[in-house]
């Protein structure tokens, strides 16, 4: 997704910046972003001001994101195309990699849906010898993230036939709030472009040769994010993604 004169000048922004070091500084947080300018200063802020290095992948946005990403402070990537989130997602990979020496690479999402604390508490469990950990919404029972119930039916529905043949059991599926060991990251390579990502990175996060593990996260679905999401047909796009996948990899056996 880098070409070589972007990662030269990449790599000579990156080492001139003045990045937070501290308590998280084994960790960059990857941010795609698209359209995000209302509420994506405010998130790139907060995770700034704990410590956090971000890099922020802006998906070619038409507003005013590109300004509010600076101005949070963290490191800004630029598609000069929209690629759609498994593009940009890869490009947050690439560019952690090449630019930072962190052992650590958390995925964080732009519309203010994921929570601060819950991502400390992610590497702070990462850091117990994990591969993986994945977020998952439904660990502390129904009542921890308020979504409709239809939302909610669905996503479990796809948890299962995800972990129908696999050794890792999930409770959650393509929850976007991850976190992967450096390696890991490594030997991510997304070829979907737009939202079918999602089950190809599920399927890169759950090898057998990983030690993955899920931690109790709450998802704020605000106005704005729904409107910005559509939460439910997303949720609909899982479910019919998971069930392809394992029709194919049953078809295959």
């Amino acid at each position: 997704m880098i070409n070589v004169v972007e990662r030269e000048m990449m790599r000579d922004s990156v080492e001139a910046a003045d990045a937070p070091a501290g308590a998280w500084d084994d960790t960059v947080v990857v941010v795609r972003v698209y359209n995000e300018g209302l509420v994506v200063g405010g998130v790139i802020a907060e995770l700034v001001a704990a410590g956090l290095t971000v890099i922020a992948v802006d998906d070619a946005s038409t507003d005013n994101s590109a300004e509010e990403i600076d101005k949070a402070g963290a490191f800004r990537v630029r598609h000069p195309i929209n690629l759609g989130a498994g593009g940009a997602l890869q490009t947050g990979f690439e560019a952690a990699l090449l630019l930072t020496d962190a052992q650590y690479i958390a995925c964080f999402d732009a519309d203010g849906q994921h929570q601060l604390a819950d991502l400390l508490g992610m590497i702070e469990k990462i850091r117990e010898g994990y591969d993986v950990v994945m977020g998952s919404r439904f660990l502390e029972g129904d009542g921890a993230t308020q979504m409709s119930w239809l939302r909610r039916v669905i996503l479990r529905t796809a948890a299962k036939l995800l972990n129908r043949g696999a050794g890792t059991r999930l409770t959650d599926a393509h929850n976007g709030l991850r976190i992967v060991a450096r390696h890991v990251a490594a030997a991510i390579r997304l070829n979907h472009a737009g939202m079918a990502y999602a089950s190809e990175l599920e399927r890169h996060l759950t090898q057998p040769a990983y030690r993955i593990t899920e931690y109790p996260v709450h998802i704020l679905y605000t106005d704005y994010s729904k409107s910005k999401g559509q939460p439910l047909l997303n949720s609909v796009n899982i479910l019919a993604e998971v069930a392809a996948h394992r029709v194919t990899a049953w078809g295959g056996k």
